[in-house]
């Protein structure tokens, strides 16, 4: 009886399955689809370079299961556009099947020759659009992409296939061995010549571009350069960086000089570790004005490599964020910087490390990094290995500056040298130190409380702004965590907690009179910091 039971139940699975026909697919009139957006923009891309993938998603609403007759480019197997439909890649495609009530996916690419276009312009828009063909008619969606022409600096190869290197270090490592790192020498017979970079259309850098011993790179107003993955800017011992970037445009920043990735999707706007960093390793008197750098891995990584030489720069107006590590990272170099900003890193905003000559003057070190322990400036005198200390001399001033971020400390300090050659004065700085275990308040490097007998002897604190908490005396930043440290007016009437507003030394202000966006600074009554407080705008 079992048997029988179970031989029924398999007839009849067998009559229902037999019975069940194929999904029917009704072409489709190529007026029912409907879509996510009408038009794609495809971001800004530079010549040659592919774009991002876009998505596109096509609906079907109806009840009934359907065949679109064609999908293709407008401009068919010419378009500068690439499709994967439903997992296919083309240009076109035919009796294309959507089930009812069902979704599909169309992914969008493009790679575009800038050069095969006649426009006086260093940017023009290329468009196609996508064509959905049916018995009764057409749907399309448009598709649209600013195309840039750019500068392209790039290592070469050599007749057996080999990319070119530069050298990173001066001396041979321990296995007889020089250290190299895929890049290439700017030279002045290349592209106008490539130690001079200007404003007429964008830099875009593979590798690292380096300016050899004797030579100077000159960025002037309004360039902009643009890094690729694990690429950068090596000075070496004996070349010079000049960046003469100026003050721009109210509400603009068209004489900005901009460092940045070469990924130009607004996904990519604010993302840190896109490319290497500025490798300073040069001694003669290099110089930044008006730069912003971001998305970098280091921005500047100063670093002695050559024993008679300590790198040397003075850097002013400018602006450094988004870091994945270091906005600046120094190793026992001389370094010295008016209005800076340097925001948001995933270690250290500014660190100084392993001793080395540092001024800096109405600065702001902030850090509002989502990273555990990261601070806006670290300070040591000292590199180590597994078995040995080797502390260096260190003299710091800061004078006018702003240390303070997310976390509680806005410094970290650490000496292994004798007090006789480390040296830091703050000097009318705002620094926030949030000590509820009193960690820092018996220990010499740090400030205590005020007439308690336990202030530091190594360490001078001058005129200082302590933020205790994160309530009292915070400077009224516009909004850190997007990188905007300029400083509004403090409207809440609570004078005992100044923060940075009016509170700077008078005497250091007289020596940077204007501030970073060229505002002047009062004689009597300015600002801690890079900025001068402005009113709020009205809402």
């Amino acid at each position: 009886m079992r048997h029988l039971l179970l031989l029924l139940l398999l007839g009849f699975a067998v009559t229902f399955t037999s019975c069940r026909d194929d999904f029917e697919f009704e072409a489709s009139n190529g007026t029912g689809l409907e879509f996510s957006r009408d038009t794609v923009y495809l971001d800004t891309v530079f010549s040659n370079i592919g774009s991002s993938t876009y998505t596109l998603k096509v609906y079907n609403r109806s009840d009934k299961d359907i065949s679109i007759p064609s999908i293709k480019l407008g401009q068919g197997e010419n378009s500068k556009y690439r499709l994967m439909v439903d997992g296919v890649p083309g240009k076109v495609f035919n009796n294309v099947e959507l089930l009812a009530k069902d979704s599909m996916f169309v992914f969008i690419e493009t790679t575009i020759d800038y050069s095969e276009y006649t426009n006086n312009n260093t940017t023009f828009l290329y468009t196609d659009q996508i064509q959905f063909s049916g018995s009764a008619g057409q749907q399309q969606v448009e598709l649209v992409t600013l195309v840039q022409d750019a500068y392209f600096l790039f290592p070469q190869r050599n007749d057996q296939g080999e990319y070119e290197a530069v050298r990173y270090d001066d001396e041979l490592t321990d296995d007889g061995e020089a250290t190299y790192v895929y890049g290439f020498n700017l030279d002045e017979a290349d592209h106008d010549n490539e130690l001079i970079w200007n404003n007429t259309k964008p830099y875009v850098i593979y590798g690292y571009a380096t300016v050899p011993t004797g030579k100077t790179l000159t960025v002037n107003p309004g360039a902009r350069v643009h890094f690729h993955a694990d690429s950068g800017l090596m000075v070496r011992p004996g070349a010079t960086l000049n960046i003469n970037g100026a003050v721009s445009t109210a509400g603009t920043n068209d004489n900005e000089v901009v460092f940045e990735g070469d990924r130009l999707e607004p996904d990519f706007a604010d993302v840190p570790g896109q490319w290497g960093a500025i490798l300073l390793m040069s001694g003669a008197d290099n110089t930044i004005n008006h730069l912003t750098l971001k998305n970098a891995t280091v921005g500047i990584l100063s670093q002695r490599i050559d024993a008679n030489t300590t790198p040397k720069l003075q850097i002013d107006n400018s602006q450094i964020y988004n870091c994945s590590n270091f906005g600046i990272l120094a190793y026992t170099s001389n370094i010295s910087g008016n209005n800076l900003v340097a925001g948001n890193a995933g270690q250290a905003a500014v660190g100084l490390i392993y001793g080395g000559l540092y001024n800096f003057k109405h600065s702001t070190f902030s850090n509002y990094f989502n990273a555990y322990n990261q601070v806006p400036l670290l300070v040591n005198d000292y590199i180590q290995d597994e078995t040995t200390v080797y502390p260096a001399e260190l003299t710091a001033n800061f004078d006018n500056c702003i240390m303070y971020g997310s976390g509680n400390v806005g410094l970290s300090l650490e000496k292994q040298s004798t007090s006789d050659s480390f040296h830091i004065i703050f000097n009318h700085c705002l620094i926030k130190l949030v000590d509820s275990t009193n960690q820092f308040r018996n220990e010499d490097l740090y400030p205590g409380d005020a007439g308690t007998g336990n202030e530091p002897t190594v360490v001078a604190y001058n005129g200082c702004i302590l933020a205790r908490s994160s309530t009292r005396n915070t400077p009224n930043f516009e909004d850190p965590d997007n990188n905007k440290f300029n400083l509004f007016t403090d409207t809440t009437g609570t004078p005992e907690f100044p923060g940075a507003e009016g509170t700077a030394d008078p005497a250091i202000a007289a020596q940077v009179p204007f501030d970073i966006t060229g505002a002047s600074r009062p004689a009597t009554g300015a600002d801690i910091g890079a900025y001068e407080s402005q009113a709020e705008p009205a809402e």
